[in-house]
C-alpha cells in the first residue's frame, strides 16, 4: 500500500513526490486497539491542550476510574466536581457525557461496526457529537480506524504544508484545497501525513493523532 500510494502521489504531485522522497517512508500507524469511543474521550481531553496537559487530565481520569480509559455507564457516573477536579472544563463535561451517550445508544460505534461505515457516514454521525467537530472525526479516520482516503481541507498544518513546498503565498482555501486533493484519491491520507511534515518541519507544527 505505501509504495502503491508514494507512486501514485509522485505521479499526479511531482512537487509532492521531491517531498516523499526526501522524507521517506511514511510512518502513519495507526491504533487499531483504540475503539472509537476511547479516541473520541482523548480528543476532547486534547482540545484547546497541551498534549502534556491533556495526557495528565486523561491520566487523573484514569485514576479516578481504575481503567486507562473508563467505560461509558461509570463516566456518566461520575460527578461533575469530581470531573472537574481532573482538570475537565464544564464544555468539555458536557461533551464527554455526550459522547459516553451516544455510545450507549449506538450512535458511536464500535471499531467493528465502523468497519462496516463509509467515512462520510462516520462524519455525519459523529460530528453530530456535542464539541465533536468534522477535523476531529477524520483524525479518529485516520489515526484509529486506519482510513486511507482522507483529506482533511481545514486542517492549518495540511495546508501550511502544502503552501510551503508548492512556494504560495497564503494556504488554498478548504472548498479550493478539497478540489486539489482529489487527485491524491485514493491515497489522500498518506498526502496529508506528507504535507503534515513538510509543515513539521518548516514551522514545528506537530502531527495530530
Amino acid at each position: 500500500m505505501t509504495r502503491l500510494a508514494r507512486a501514485h502521489l509522485t505521479a499526479v504531485d511531482p512537487v509532492l513526490g521531491a517531498l516523499i522522497r526526501e522524507v521517506g517512508r511514511c510512518n502513519l500507524v495507526p491504533d487499531r486497539t483504540r475503539e472509537p469511543y476511547a479516541a473520541l474521550i482523548s480528543a476532547v481531553a486534547h482540545q484547546q491542550l497541551h498534549a502534556r496537559a491533556a495526557e495528565a487530565i486523561l491520566g487523573r481520569l484514569g485514576g479516578v476510574c481504575g481503567a486507562a480509559v473508563p467505560a461509558p455507564d461509570t463516566l456518566l457516573s461520575l460527578s461533575d466536581e469530581t470531573l472537574r477536579g481532573c482538570g475537565f472544563s464544564g464544555s468539555k463535561i458536557l461533551a464527554l457525557r455526550d459522547v459516553a451517550l451516544r455510545t450507549l445508544d449506538g450512535t458511536v460505534p464500535s471499531r467493528r461496526a465502523a468497519a462496516r461505515m463509509s467515512d462520510a457516514v462516520l462524519i455525519e454521525r459523529l460530528s453530530a457529537l456535542r464539541g465533536i467537530g468534522r477535523w476531529t472525526v477524520e483524525m479518529l479516520l485516520i489515526f484509529t480506524l486506519g482510513r486511507p482516503d482522507v483529506f482533511p481541507v481545514d486542517d492549518f498544518g495540511v495546508r501550511e504544508g502544502y503552501r510551503l513546498i508548492h512556494g504560495l503565498p497564503i494556504q488554498p482555501k478548504p472548498r479550493a484545497f478539497a478540489v486539489i486533493g482529489e487527485a491524491y484519491a485514493p491515497y489522500r491520507s498518506t498526502a496529508a501525513w506528507y504535507l503534515w511534515r513538510a509543515a513539521d518541519r518548516a514551522k514545528k507544527i506537530p502531527l495530530p493523532g
